[in-house]
């Protein structure tokens, strides 16, 4: 029970907690509970490479315990500044956003029925029969079938990465890694191969995966093997659902047009949404997506996954047969939020100054999450966004973009210039 207690603090309130330091520089209409726990999640790994990296490379005895005390730490203060923000910003709303005009919004949809009540009325005002009939309702006529049918697979995907779990050659380094972290309270110092001591091994130093995976065994006391193969798949595939449903909501919830090109399209804007949130899915100057191909694109993204096996070295192999590792995690996760961050900048206009800080907070923590997760990976996501930030620039004609998102890409620039130096500082002797 401690365990589970302890798993549930780390893995989801001090996340969500992060979470709240970006979502308190975002506009209303853009905060969500999971945009607080993405976020919270890249913070939290962004502070654990603030806080193994120099102690795995300058520290030589006792690395992941100095490690371990420092996240702790920083993660702790975090928590309580994100805490701290929640209650300055007047409760629900920071995670909520809007909630109360998306009340008044359902009602102008039409979800009340011919006696005046709606079936979300019925769930929070009536009895538990009443309750349970309208569940079951909403879940098995309309759109909640096929989210239903959504979290069927979500649970047959958790169940067989779970009972059939998978076992290949990287474990014998990756998983023994974080054993031996667990054990000896050192990070890169003892081969896992063979027991000995050895150098610093700077390919795999910098990535310090396996080592976030030994500090959540040590806080819930479980063995690294389980935590890796069992709570991490659990963990980090609801987790990149999470993210798709974020990607999605910024393709479907809005309208094509984008708001403050001109008189007419804001016009078009409002009258498009007028009529999606009546049913419709065909709006004044351009094509409006009705809500209900949301739960379509989660199940669409899940059949992805269960049939992507198509080689060993896909991106949904990695997903999931290999969660608990740091290159699976940059596939699932990193390169999908960085998508999701410049959807983010292309709906808010970025020439126009509307973007929201928060988000720039969030790009610099997914920038050193790459680098937690694999060195490689590194190199590739600033290609990633330098493209991005290019074609948005041309989208948006404002050439200033380019420095910004360059600032943002500062750790990855450090993280580089610190790893060829490790790498090669022999050349110097």
């Amino acid at each position: 029970m401690l365990a589970v207690i302890s798993l549930v603090f780390w893995l989801l309130v001090i996340p969500f907690c992060i979470g709240m330091i970006p979502a308190n520089f975002i506009s209303t209409e853009k905060r969500s509970p999971g945009f607080a726990l993405l976020s919270g999640y890249f913070g939290m790994w962004a502070l654990f490479a603030l806080s193994a990296v120099p102690a795995v490379l300058w520290v030589e005895y006792d690395n992941f315990r100095v490690a371990s005390a420092v996240f702790t730490v920083l993660t702790l203060l975090c928590a309580a500044a994100g805490v701290w923000l929640l209650y300055r910003n007047g409760k629900p709303g920071l995670v909520a956003g809007n909630q109360r005009k998306g009340a008044g919004r359902r009602k102008e949809g039409g979800v009340y029925g011919k006696g005046g009540k709606s079936d979300e009325s019925v769930m929070f005002r009536g009895g538990a029969g009443a309750r349970m009939k309208a569940v079951a309702k909403r879940l098995f006529t309309g759109a909640d079938i096929a989210w239903l049918l959504f979290f069927l697979l979500l649970g047959f995907q958790l169940y067989k990465a779970v009972a059939f779990t998978s076992f290949d050659g990287d474990d014998a380094y990756y998983v023994v890694e974080s054993l031996i972290a667990q054990e000896a309270g050192v990070m890169y110092r003892i081969l896992p191969l063979t027991g000995g001591s050895t150098g610093l091994d700077v390919r795999h130093a910098m990535a310090v995966f396996p080592m976030w995976v030994a500090f959540v065994s040590v806080r819930a006391g479980m063995h690294a093997t389980i935590v890796s193969h069992v709570v991490m798949p659990l963990v980090l595939i609801p987790l990149t659902y999470l993210l798709y449903y974020e990607v999605g909501r910024v393709l479907f919830a809005k309208d094509p047009q984008r708001s403050g090109k001109g008189d007419g399209a804001g016009e078009a804007a409002r009258t498009a949404g007028k009529q999606e949130r009546e049913g419709g899915v065909q709006g004044t100057g351009g094509k409006v997506f009705h809500r209900e191909n949301m739960p379509v694109f989660m199940i669409i993204m899940a059949m992805f996954q269960m049939f992507g096996n198509v080689s060993i070295y896909t991106n949904e192999t990695f997903f999931m047969t290999r969660t608990w590792q740091g290159k699976a995690l940059v596939g699932a996760l990193v390169i999908p939020a960085l998508f999701w961050v410049f959807l983010q900048f292309y709906d808010k206009g970025v020439a126009k100054g509307a973007a929201d800080a928060g988000f720039w907070i969030l790009l610099v923590c997914i920038n050193m999450t790459a680098g937690v997760c694999s060195s490689i990976a590194v190199f590739l996501v600033c290609i990633l966004i330098a493209l991005a930030a290019f074609c948005l620039a041309v989208a948006e004609r404002d050439w200033k973009l380019l420095f910004k998102v360059g600032a943002a890409c500062i750790p990855n620039v450090v993280y580089m210039a610190v790893y060829v130096f490790m790498a090669y500082s022999y050349l110097l002797k």
